[in-house]
């Protein structure tokens, strides 16, 4: 494999696989397909990641509220077993990829990022420099 390919990003299966895993993922959790008090509140499927080989897949969630987060991620990964199968059933896939479960933390970048853009020394940096 030359170095050109190893920067490439995400082929358009892999993002094909992902996004039909994350709406299988996203329908089972809105259904209340998993019996587990910790999972009622419900669960965002942001973003599912496929291994280029198509045989593991990288749920990355959000508890609804962003509430008991690592609750969250220790259920899942207690039912992956029966998650997995569920899953399988909506798709038809050849070999169904074993999920990882992921916190995202995208949101909470987002959001230290608006407050140190919101704090007055920053600004201040800004505006002397967009002057």
């Amino acid at each position: 494999m030359n170095r050109s390919e190893t920067h490439r990003g995400p082929s358009q299966r892999q993002l094909r696989v992902g996004e039909l895993v994350r709406h299988a993922l996203a329908d089972l959790f809105n259904r209340g397909g998993v019996a587990e008090p910790v999972l009622e509140a419900g669960i965002t499927v942001l973003e599912v990641a496929m291994t280029p080989d198509l045989k593991i897949a990288h749920a990355y969630v959000m508890p609804f509220a962003g509430e008991r987060r690592d609750e969250v991620v220790a259920a899942l990964y207690k039912h992956k077993k029966f998650i997995r199968g569920q899953v399988s059933k909506q798709l038809s896939l050849k070999y169904m990829p074993d999920l990882r479960f992921h916190l995202d933390t995208t949101l909470d970048y987002a959001s230290q990022i608006d407050d140190l853009l919101g704090d007055p020394k920053v600004r201040q940096d800004l505006e002397q420099d967009g002057s």
